[in-house]
């Protein structure tokens, strides 16, 4: 049974490259197209040329946010990272604070009370 292990990894890691591949978004594939990468892994898989091709080239990467491949497709990861949404917050806020002081009425800026000690 033994000697039928290294067959019997080489036919996982092949069919796993394998779905992947066709599971894989056509957009998010990488350096060459689908049906290509479809091919090699088929062709290449006994000696795990094109399996391992497959995963160190072709994968898409999964730290690259929402499926960017290219460096130009790159967002921001979180919100707190993005400096648009941090102005935005500051901005929002900001706003918030003009329109309570509008509402208000008596009290402004310019409309605090002298010190109690004068």
């Amino acid at each position: 049974m033994l000697r039928y292990l290294p067959f019997l990894l080489v036919l996982a890691v092949w069919i796993y490259a394998f779905i992947d591949c066709l599971n894989t978004p056509e957009k998010e594939v990488r350096k060459l197209p689908k049906v290509a990468w479809v091919i090699i892994v088929l062709l290449f898989g006994q000696v795990l040329l094109g399996p391992i091709a497959w995963f160190a080239v072709g994968r898409p990467r999964k730290n690259a946010p929402y499926g960017a491949t290219r460096p130009q497709e790159r967002r921001w990861v979180a919100p707190d990272d993005n400096p648009e949404f941090l102005k935005s917050i500051n901005e929002d806020e900001e706003a918030r604070r003009r329109k309570n002081r509008g509402t208000t009425g008596d009290e402004g800026p310019d409309d605090t009370p002298p010190p109690a000690g004068t």
